[in-house]
C-alpha cells in the first residue's frame, strides 16, 4: 500500500504541486491582509467615537508604545538617527523617535477624521512667500506642483488650501494590503481634489490635471531604486527627479510646502516656501532635499524616520 501511494504521488504533475503551494501562500497572505485590515478598521471606528483631542492622543499613544516597537519601526528609526547624528545622546534619540511615532499615529487618525480635521484646518491661514506665488499662478492658469515629504501632516496644509478654493490633486502609491488600500484612498479623496494611483493610468490623469492649470501634491522623500544619489541630511540618498522634471516640462511652479504640527499636538502651521527657481532637475531636486532637511533639523520628531531613506548603505 505504501508503494502504491508513492507511485501515485510520483505521477502528480510537478506544476500542480507548485500551483497548490502558490495558492496556499496567496490564501495565507490574503487572510493576513484581511485580519490586519479588520484590526485597523476596528481601531479607527473606536477612535472616531472619542472626542477629537483625545482621539489624536489615543492613536498617537498606540503607535508610539505598541505598534512602533512591535513592528520594528522604532528600531529602524533609531538606526537612521544613529547614522545621521551619531554624536546625539541616546536620550535625545529616544525622544525624537517617540515623537515621530506619536506624530504618525496622530496623522493617521487625522486623515480618517473626514469632518473634524478639514473643518479645523479650514480656519488656518497659509503662511510664507509661496502663498502669493500660488495665488498669482492660479489667477493666470499656470500649473503648480506642491512638493513635500512625510513631515508633520501634509494633509493639514492641503486641507487649508482646499478650503480656500484650490483644486489640489495628488498621486499616491497603492498599499500592499488591498483591503486597507480601498478605504485609505477614500480618505485622500475626502480632502478635495482628484487623486491618482501611480502607474500609467494614474500618471495620465495626473498630467491632464497639471496641463489644465491645476495644482498637484507630490511627496519626494522615499528611496527610489535607480534614482540619482543626492545629499539628504549629509548622506547620499537615491532621490526621484520627477517633481522637478514635471515642473520643467509643463512650466509649473515648484513650491515646497509643509503642515507643521504645534506643540499642542492638534494645531498646525500651513507653510508655503518660495518657489524653487527653474534650472535643471538635479539642482532643483537638491533644493527640495535642502528645504526638507532644514525643516527636519528644526523639528526632527515630525519626520518619518521609519523610512529606509538611505538604502544605498544596505548594498
Amino acid at each position: 500500500m505504501r508503494g502504491k501511494r508513492a507511485v501515485i504521488a510520483a505521477t502528480v504533475p510537478r506544476h500542480m504541486s507548485d500551483q497548490n503551494a502558490l495558492l496556499k501562500v496567496l490564501f495565507t497572505r490574503r487572510a493576513g491582509h484581511y485580519l490586519t485590515n479588520a484590526l485597523i478598521v476596528g481601531l479607527i471606528r473606536f477612535a472616531l467615537l472619542i472626542p477629537y483631542r483625545a482621539r489624536l492622543g489615543f492613536v498617537g499613544w498606540i503607535v508610539q508604545h505598541l505598534i512602533g516597537p512591535v513592528s520594528g519601526y522604532r528600531a529602524r528609526a533609531l538606526e537612521n538617527l544613529a547614522m545621521i547624528w551619531p554624536q546625539m545622546t541616546a536620550q535625545r534619540k529616544d525622544e525624537i523617535v517617540a515623537g515621530c511615532l506619536n506624530n504618525v499615529g496622530r496623522s493617521f487618525i487625522e486623515n480618517y477624521s473626514a469632518e473634524d480635521f478639514p473643518a479645523r484646518m479650514a480656519k488656518n491661514t497659509p503662511q510664507g512667500p509661496g502663498v502669493t506665488a500660488l495665488e498669482d499662478a492660479a489667477a493666470r492658469g499656470q500649473p503648480v506642483i506642491l512638493v513635500t515629504g512625510h513631515f508633520g501632516n501634509y494633509e493639514a496644509a492641503r486641507a487649508c488650501l482646499v478650503a480656500r478654493g484650490y483644486d489640489i490633486g495628488g498621486l499616491y502609491r497603492d498599499m500592499k494590503n488591498p483591503y486597507f488600500n480601498a478605504h485609505y484612498v477614500k480618505t485622500m479623496e475626502a480632502f478635495g481634489g482628484p487623486v491618482f494611483p501611480q502607474g500609467r493610468r494614474g500618471t495620465a490623469g495626473f498630467v491632464r490635471h497639471l496641463k489644465s492649470g491645476g495644482q498637484l501634491v507630490l511627496l519626494f522623500d522615499q528611496h527610489v531604486f535607480g534614482a540619482p544619489q543626492l545629499d539628504f541630511l549629509g548622506e547620499p540618498a537615491n532621490t526621484a527627479l520627477s517633481a522637478a522634471e514635471l515642473a520643467l516640462r509643463y512650466d509649473a511652479l515648484l513650491i515646497p510646502f509643509y503642515g507643521i504640527r504645534h506643540p499642542d499636538g492638534i494645531s498646525f502651521d500651513a507653510v508655503l516656501e518660495a518657489p524653487v527657481p527653474h534650472s535643471d532637475a538635479m539642482t532643483m531636486t537638491q533644493s527640495l532635499n535642502d528645504s526638507l532637511a532644514a525643516r527636519i533639523k528644526a523639528h526632527p520628531e515630525q519626520w518619518f524616520w521609519v523610512h529606509r531613506r538611505w538604502r544605498i548603505h544596505d548594498n
